[in-house]
C-alpha cells in the first residue's frame, strides 16, 4: 500500500459502533474483494470492498471478517481470515501478503487465522447463533453486479445451514458510513490535500495545443507523488465542446486557444474519495462571454455551499438551486418567461443548461451510501458541484468541492483558486 498505516482505532471503533446494532445471538460474516483478471496472466487494480474495509483496514484479497460478539469463548468474538503464499513460486511471482502480526496490527484483531481455516472454524461458532448478517448486495439502480465473495458465501451458507435467520448487513453499516468519524475526517482531508495540491501544479502547466491526455499524465503523476492510490474515478479533462458531456473522458482532444477547459478530478487515499471540479480558460485568460457565464456559476456555487447544514438533503439543495440557476439564466436572456410558462415539469428550462444533480455523498467511494432524500447530520461529506452546459457555444463549466456539514458548512478544499481574477492571476504568474 502506498498510503501511511491507518490508526486501527478506526476500525475498532467501527467494529464496536456495528456491534450495538445486532440483535442477539448474532454473526457477521463480510468478504473481501478477490481478484479479478484482465488478461491471461495479470489481474485489474485490487480494490477492496468498501465495507470489509471500513470494518478492518484489511487491504488485501480473499479474506473474511468474522464477527460473534455475545460468544461465551472470547477468543471467538472477533476473527479475521488472510490468505498467505502456500508455495515459494507463489511468494516469487506475487511477493509479499500480510503476516498474522501485520493483519492484527491494522485490524486491532486479535485472532487472525489462515484464510483455509475458516470453513472448519465456522461450524464451532454458526451453531450458536440465531441470526447471520452478510454483505449481499441488492441490485438498486439497475446496474449489472457482478456475484461476489459475499454473494457466492451467502448461496452457500444458506445451503448448509437453512434454519438460520439471514439479514442484510448492507443497511447498518450504509448508516454508520454516512457519518464520519475524526479519523475518517483525516483520510478525506488527506485525499482532498492531494486533489488541490495536483490542481495547484495542473494550473501552471495549462497552456494551447496540449492534449487532453498530457494533462491526464500530470494529475496521475501528481496524485501517485503525494502517496495516493490513483484516481477515485476515471478523470475528466473535456476542452471546448468536450465539457458539454457530463461523464466526457476519451481525453483526447486539442486543447484549443481560446476555449475553456473543464476538469474533474479527484485522488484516493487509503480508499477514501475526493472529488474536484474546475474551469479554466486555456490561454489564461476569460473572454467577456467565458467570464459572464463562469462568474454566473461561481454565484450559485458560493451559495450552495452554504446548505450543507443538518437537516438539510440533496433532493432540497437542488430545488433551491434550480431556483437560483433559473434567476440567474432570466437575466442573461438564457431563458425567458415564455420558456417557464410553457414547461412541462418545474425547471425544465433551466435543466436543459444544468443537467445534472448538486449534491451526493462522499466516503469509501466518490458516489457513497446515502440517498437524495438522506436527512444531512454532522460529520456527513458531500460534494457541491453546481454546473452551466451551453452546447451551442461550444461551453461547459462545472465548479466543484467537497463539503462538510455543520452548522457553518465546511468547504475540504477551500484554498483552491475559484474567482476568474485568482485564476487569471495564477496562470499570468507562470507564463
Amino acid at each position: 500500500m502506498k498510503y501511511e498505516q491507518i490508526d486501527n482505532h478506526l476500525f475498532i471503533h467501527n467494529r464496536q459502533q456495528l456491534v450495538d446494532c445486532l440483535e442477539e445471538n448474532s454473526i457477521v460474516i463480510v468478504c473481501a474483494n478477490g481478484n479479478i483478471y484482465r488478461n491471461g496472466d495479470q489481474c485489474f487494480p485490487f480494490r477492496q470492498h468498501a465495507d470489509f474495509f471500513y470494518l478492518c483496514g484489511i487491504d488485501q484479497a480473499n479474506a473474511i471478517l468474522v464477527l460473534c460478539p455475545q460468544h461465551s469463548n472470547a477468543d471467538l468474538r472477533e476473527m479475521l481470515f488472510i490468505e498467505q503464499h502456500t508455495t515459494e513460486k507463489d511468494h516469487l511471482w506475487s511477493g509479499n501478503k500480510l503476516s498474522k502480526e501485520e493483519a492484527r496490527k491494522i485490524s486491532g484483531i486479535n485472532n487472525v487465522k489462515l484464510y483455509e481455516d475458516f470453513e472448519k472454524t465456522l461450524p464451532a461458532i454458526i451453531l450458536s447463533c440465531e441470526h447471520i448478517y452478510m454483505d449481499i448486495i441488492e441490485n438498486k439502480q439497475g446496474f449489472s453486479i457482478i456475484q461476489d465473495n459475499n454473494f457466492e458465501l451467502y448461496q452457500k451458507l444458506q445451503s448448509a445451514y437453512p434454519l438460520l435467520h439471514y439479514k442484510r448487513l448492507c443497511p447498518i453499516v450504509e448508516n454508520l458510513r454516512l457519518r464520519k468519524s475524526p479519523l475518517e475526517m483525516d483520510l478525506l482531508q488527506k485525499a482532498c490535500n492531494i486533489t488541490a495540491e495536483t490542481f495547484q501544479d495542473l494550473l501552471t502547466k495549462i497552456k494551447p495545443n496540449l492534449t487532453e491526455y498530457e494533462i491526464e499524465g500530470e494529475i496521475y503523476r501528481g496524485f501517485l507523488t503525494r502517496k495516493a492510490i490513483g484516481h477515485s474515478f476515471s478523470p475528466i479533462v473535456a476542452a471546448g465542446k468536450n465539457a458539454c458531456v457530463l461523464h466526457y473522458n476519451m481525453n483526447n482532444g486539442i486543447c484549443k486557444n481560446g476555449d475553456l477547459l473543464l476538469v474533474d478530478m479527484g485522488a484516493e487515499y487509503a480508499n477514501y474519495a475526493s472529488d474536484l471540479s474546475r474551469t479554466i480558460p486555456i490561454n489564461g485568460i476569460f473572454t467577456k462571454r467565458q467570464k459572464e457565464l463562469y462568474q454566473i456559476c461561481e454565484r450559485v456555487f458560493r451559495l450552495t455551499r452554504t446548505y450543507y447544514t443538518p437537516g438539510m438533503s440533496c433532493n432540497k439543495i437542488q430545488s433551491l438551486v434550480l431556483e437560483k440557476m433559473q434567476d440567474e439564466l432570466l437575466n442573461i436572456d438564457l431563458i425567458n418567461k415564455k420558456d417557464i410558462e410553457n414547461e412541462k415539469h418545474k425547471f425544465d428550462s433551466v435543466k436543459r443548461y444544468f443537467i445534472h444533480s448538486v449534491a451526493h455523498f462522499v466516503g469509501l467511494d466518490v458516489h457513497d451510501v446515502g440517498t437524495k432524500d438522506t436527512i444531512f447530520d454532522y460529520g456527513m461529506v458531500l460534494s457541491c458541484e453546481p454546473g452551466l452546459y451551453v452546447p451551442e457555444e461550444q461551453i461547459g463549466i462545472r465548479i466543484e468541492t467537497m463539503m462538510l456539514v455543520n452548522d457553518k458548512p465546511i468547504d475540504l478544499m477551500e484554498k483552491v483558486p475559484l474567482a476568474v481574477e485568482e485564476i487569471e492571476d495564477v496562470m499570468r504568474k507562470n507564463k
